[in-house]
């Protein structure tokens, strides 16, 4: 009987040491870089702030699926700076790129290479989408097939960069055709066969 009352204090001594371990473990974890200056913020922490903040926030961000030749990547870019904001290049593993525009050329609407890079307003939001800005995957170099995750990385005006990911997806909404010569031919009514 003795040896079973001494095993039990055991294991309730065991428990009240394992329960303020935790607690202690819990107040210290609570304690914030504002309570004590001289702590470093924990390299989760770090990580989780690396992916919340950049030059701008990019909402919804996705490529189109193609087997070969020419896509682009969309998304919307958001800008909450005093200041506008300028994407002057992009890049990507998967193929050179170009920042593309629609626009009307000689009565047709064709795309082009946008001069002067992509402005984003202070304080508004641009949106890269089919028939209008967005970002030129020039020609892949393997199929970018739906569900596949591509990384960017977006270079400013004053030098800075920031990368960001997208999802692929299938499109044949706006029928565009990212073929060899899309700078220089005429998109009709953009009733084009989606890129395969």
């Amino acid at each position: 009987m003795p040896s079973t009352t001494l095993a039990g204090r055991h294991l309730r001594s065991a428990a009240v040491i394992a329960t303020a371990v935790l607690l202690a473990a819990g107040v210290a974890a609570c304690g914030s870089s504002e309570d004590s200056p001289s702590a470093a913020p924990s390299p989760s922490a770090v990580a989780s702030a690396g992916a919340t903040t950049g030059v701008v926030g990019i909402r919804d961000p996705w490529v189109k699926a193609a087997d070969k030749g020419m896509t682009a990547a969309f998304g919307t870019l958001v800008n909450d700076a005093d200041t506008d904001v300028t994407i002057t290049g992009a890049s990507t593993e998967v193929s050179p790129m170009e920042l593309h525009e629609m626009a009307m050329k000689d009565g047709k609407m064709v795309m082009q290479a946008k001069p002067g890079g992509i402005v984003i307003k202070a304080k508004s939001t641009h949106v890269l989408e089919p028939g209008g800005d967005h970002l030129m995957l020039m020609e892949v170099k393997q199929p970018v097939r739906a569900g596949d995750e591509l990384t960017f990385t977006l270079t400013f005006t004053d030098g800075r960069t920031q990368t960001f990911s997208a999802v692929a997806k299938p499109f044949t909404g706006a029928q565009e055709s990212y073929a060899p010569g899309h700078g220089a031919s005429p998109m009709p009514g953009m009733s084009m066969s989606p890129a395969s």
